[in-house]
């Protein structure tokens, strides 16, 4: 298992159309070295699919839960602004099924979110500071294909990136100003 998919299991899926933003934000700034690089407009599409096993689950001893992941996203980068800095707007959908290993019972979490660059700007030590704005909507769908949990809602995040352009830091401007149900105490519920 990954670094990402234990930070992911000890946040949560209540968190998940925040995950989401972060993971598209990580995508988004492989696909380009430095903001300063500016060129003419760009636009990739991604997809990508993983199958793993998180034991202890949403922090629960023993609970071990397959997830089959599906990421398609979607990026456009223009350059703005007399600096011709690099603006990324991306949008995406995050789709997993998540099976109980012990007993086959399964779920199903679809996240989609729309990332758009708010500010870029150029600092004097050489790194690049990025404010993006991230909305929305996270939903956990039970065995029956009811929703059982949701998260929509927009967070604004800001990134810092070095000359390479590896992150450096990340914090949450504003939390998320949407529901936040607790997608772990769903899925667990509906899991055992």
């Amino acid at each position: 298992m990954s670094g990402t998919d234990r930070e992911e299991s000890r946040m949560g899926h209540s968190r998940r159309h925040r995950l989401g933003a972060l993971a598209l934000a990580t995508i988004a700034a492989a696909l380009v070295a430095t903001a300063a690089s500016a060129g003419p407009p760009f636009k990739e599409t991604i997809h990508d699919e993983q199958t793993f096993v998180l034991d202890d689950y949403c922090d629960v001893s023993g609970l071990s839960v397959e997830i089959a992941r599906v990421v398609d996203i979607r990026v456009h980068i223009n350059p703005h602004g007399r600096d011709r800095l690099e603006y990324f707007l991306q949008h995406g959908t995050w789709t997993e099924a998540l099976t109980n290993v012990a007993n086959g019972k399964s779920l199903t979490s679809v996240a989609r979110v729309i990332e758009k660059d708010m500010r870029v700007m150029e600092n004097s030590d050489g790194t690049v500071t990025v404010l993006i704005q991230a909305t929305g909507n996270a939903t956990l769908y039970g065995t029956n294909g009811k929703a059982i949990a949701r998260g929509p809602g927009q967070v604004r995040l800001e990134l810092v990136f070095d000359e390479s352009g590896a992150e450096l830091s990340r914090r949450v401007v504003r939390e998320s100003t949407g529901r936040s149900d607790d997608f772990c105490t769903a899925a667990v519920a509906a899991l055992s």
